[in-house]
């Protein structure tokens, strides 16, 4: 782990009225091997899990296809190449540094950024941060052109449909985590407790080991921007997961917030361990719970109770 004394000690804490005054459930989500699935197409153990009923070859294509165009789009609209030796755990890390320059016309190929780390650089790096940002709000959609669109489109159809519909189904229960509410086809008796739900607010962040440009582009790629907003993106490449998870509590911590991480790996488990919240794991089995499609609300509030208490029907008992 690098040293992390350029890193600012904190982010500013949450100030929103529905954080204040409501009870919030803060999930802290791991990204690969969780709600997407890349390294395990390219090494071929997603396939290895299923036994013969997966192609491992075709799976290995796939992740090869993703992996070209993560890159492509880091290159072409993040200025990656620029600033792959200056990763940042997260996109406003260095806004004391930005004088708030009209980019519009900024030219940058042409401004020098470069080591060593100084001031002037680091203005220099967090103007491609901010324009990193406004790439991510504007959506794929408003970047890519009618064939590169059409392209990502049948990439991710391919994949859901290899993965027996994980993406999607992370995707729909991302946005169930954010409402609240169990999606009532998959659980008919998810009325009970709207009420409470009513009176909860609910917030998804993003973790990942991974280098912060490219997890931002995975997030646009795996279509997860709609669910998670770029600054709740965080990168744990050099400063750990339990510095990052520091920050999460900084940031939102308080008597009505709850938190539960969700990944795949050791790193979180132990980072959440040692922040005493409640950690679930993903299997890649098809025959797990604890993966997509399967995983639901009522598990997750399982989890929670464990190290919370009663949350009512949410503490039935889970399937391993």
């Amino acid at each position: 782990m690098g040293d992390t004394s350029g890193f600012p000690s904190k982010r500013a804490k949450n100030t929103d009225a529905k954080i204040e005054d409501h009870k919030v459930s803060v999930y802290v989500w791991d990204m690969d091997e969780t709600l997407i699935l890349l390294k395990s197409l390219l090494n071929g153990t997603y396939a290895e899990a299923h036994g013969s009923s997966k192609d491992v070859e075709k799976g290995k294509e796939i992740g090869k296809m993703w992996e070209k165009l993560i890159l492509d789009l880091c290159d072409d609209y993040f200025h990656y190449e620029q600033i792959e030796n200056f990763n940042e755990p997260f996109l406003d890390s260095l806004s004391k540094f930005d004088d708030g320059q009209d980019l519009s016309d900024y030219n940058f190929d042409q401004d020098g950024l470069g080591p060593p780390k100084d001031d002037a650089n680091k203005r220099k790096l967090a103007y491609r941060l901010r324009a990193a940002g406004y790439m991510y709000e504007k959506g794929l959609r408003n970047i890519f052109n009618q064939d590169l669109t059409e392209k990502w489109d049948h990439l991710y159809q391919m994949t859901d449909e290899y993965t027996d519909g994980w993406l999607s189904s992370a995707r729909s229960f991302l946005d169930q985590c954010s409402t609240g509410q169990e999606d009532p086809i998959a659980c008919p008796d998810s009325a009970k407790g709207k009420a409470e739900k009513s009176n909860s607010h609910c917030i998804n962040i993003l973790v990942t080991s991974g280098s912060l440009i490219p997890s931002l582009a995975k997030c646009l790629l795996f279509r997860l921007d709609g669910l998670i907003k770029h600054k709740d993106v965080y990168s744990s490449w050099e400063v750990g997961k339990v510095q990052c998870f520091e920050w999460i509590k900084e940031r939102f911590g308080g008597p009505n917030v709850e938190f539960c991480v969700i990944g795949d790996g050791w790193e979180e488990c132990e980072a959440a361990e040692a922040m005493r919240w409640p950690f679930v794991q993903i299997d890649l089995r098809p025959n797990s719970s604890h993966r997509f499609p399967g995983l639901t609300l009522r598990t997750l509030g399982f989890y929670f109770s464990i190290v919370y208490g009663n949350r009512g029907a949410a503490t039935d008992e889970v399937e391993e």
